[in-house]
């Protein structure tokens, strides 16, 4: 029976995995605790077990220490008493007796066998601990067993795990039996075993994931140099090739979306952002901005914030819906954003000076700044009182005909004679033209002609052939 029992211990160490000496050593406090309890031992101390590993003999020895007055005759024994045993005993000795006893019998095997399954589920949750405390961070697959209100326990195939409702993705179903990634969030021992935690919304799930599915990840060609999620809603990643002909995004991305469709598959259909992360610092934030466009962008080294402007129209999507792709961005930075718009921007000197300078860098060396040039702006109130001033008193000049015409535009236009000719009356008419003896006719006649002459035409429009005199037969 004792060869069995070697045999037993030599098969529990190949299947679940547990050290023989761990297993002999339970046998061992198990027998001393049957051996106390039936044969009224008062101190364990009192009791040695030795097990013989190749034979499988167990053998209890009684220990008892030499004293002048005996107190407790399990554990003392007297200095004449031990003298009969040995005469080279001194006071302070411990002598050692077998006490094997033959009837051992069913309480104390049952006793024995009870300790022993304790060890060993001990030292099975002991392994479990061991494996998984160096795994805190690591991504694995697992089978839903049961969910309720405030958890959800998952089966890892030798543990089973905890999902807590803070770590689950908003909206998302559990359903019995479903085999789904986690995150390996916290491990943690306790008096019924290690305690795995789980996770489904830490960020390291996101970048693990892409581990999984890119190659270029794996191989260290594509590097993810940071990741900001907002679980089951959007998240953000920053990623770096090491291999110029290699396009890190593209890489991520996939065939016609292969590869980031599967881990958006895996995380419940949530939006990934990828963005390439470069070492300036300016140039990745404008990256972690996108799908917005940013025209300029100047860092505040001191207080950790970064000042971007961004068109009029594209303000909203940069600050992205309740502030999510600002949020987004200032994680995967690691920056405070401040976002304006090309108006609120115009109105600090600064940001205006800067995007003008960033609009035209050819002339940036030549371009002095606003505040050494420009001098200080008049207030409203002078400037309208100078131009009342200028309305109530205009400046009157003399100004020529010529004059007149050139800024209205107007040519003064040539006489009928002047442009077509002297036309040639008849000659009755010209008669009547000429000088009559009369002095008072005469000078009634010349001032006729004066003002026949003054007239001048200035709309051809307006004018009837009568007034040429003309002969409607000629």
């Amino acid at each position: 029976m004792n060869v069995e029992l070697i045999s037993a211990l030599t098969e529990l160490e190949k299947e679940r995995g547990i050290s023989k000496d761990v297993l002999i050593e339970a046998i061992e406090t198990a027998i001393v605790s049957a051996f106390k309890k039936n044969y009224g031992t008062s101190s364990s101390s009192s009791v040695r077990v030795e097990f013989n590993q190749n034979t499988g003999a167990i053998n209890v020895f009684s220990r008892r220490e030499v004293v002048d007055e005996i107190e407790d005759p399990t554990s003392e024994i007297e200095l004449e008493e031990a003298k009969e045993i040995d005469i080279n005993y001194d006071i302070g000795d411990v002598i050692e007796e077998e006490v094997t006893p033959a009837d051992f019998g069913r309480i104390a095997a049952q006793t024995a066998k009870q300790v022993v399954i304790q060890k060993i589920r001990e030292a099975e949750r002991s392994n479990v601990y061991d494996a998984y405390s160096n795994r805190e961070g690591d991504v694995v697959s697992g089978t839903v067993q049961r969910a309720d209100h405030r958890q959800v326990i998952v089966d890892l195939g030798d543990v089973e795990a905890v999902l807590p409702l803070g770590e689950q993705i908003p909206g998302e179903q559990y359903g019995q039996h479903g085999r789904l990634r986690f995150y390996i969030n916290e491990v943690r021992q306790s008096s019924k075993g290690p305690q795995v935690f789980l996770s489904r919304t830490h960020p390291g799930l996101l970048k693990a994931l892409f581990e999984f599915e890119v190659p270029e990840i794996q191989s260290g060609e594509v590097e993810i140099k940071s990741v900001a999620r907002e679980a089951g809603n959007r998240s953000k990643i920053a990623v770096y090739s090491r291999d110029d002909n290699i396009d890190p995004i593209g890489a991520c991305v996939g065939s016609r979306g292969s590869r980031v469709q599967s881990v958006v598959s895996e995380l419940g259909n949530e939006r990934i952002d990828i963005v390439e992360w470069v070492p300036d610092t300016g140039e990745f934030i404008k990256n972690a901005l996108s799908p917005a466009k940013v025209i300029y962008v100047r860092i505040d080294e001191e207080e950790k914030v970064a000042y971007t402007v961004v068109p009029n129209d594209q303000l909203s999507l940069a600050i992205g819906k309740a502030g999510q792709n600002a949020r987004l961005a200032a994680r995967l930075t690691g920056w405070r954003i401040d976002i304006k718009d090309e108006e609120q921007a115009r109105e600090f000197f600064d940001e205006l000076e800067l995007i003008t300078e960033e609009e035209t860098p050819d002339e940036l060396d030549q371009v002095e700044t606003v505040e050494e040039t420009a001098e200080e702006p008049e207030s409203v109130e002078l400037v309208a009182e100078k131009e009342s001033e200028v309305k109530e008193k205009p400046v009157i000049q003399e100004i020529s005909e010529e004059d007149i015409a050139s800024l209205t535009n107007v040519v003064k236009r040539k006489s009928w004679q002047e442009r077509f000719g002297v036309i040639d009356e008849s000659e009755g008419e010209q008669e009547e033209a000429e000088p009559v003896e009369s002095g008072s006719e005469d000078k009634q006649e010349t001032d006729k002609t004066k003002k026949k002459k003054e007239m001048v035409i200035t709309d051809l429009s307006q004018l009837d052939s009568i007034d040429f005199k003309f002969d409607g037969k000629k």
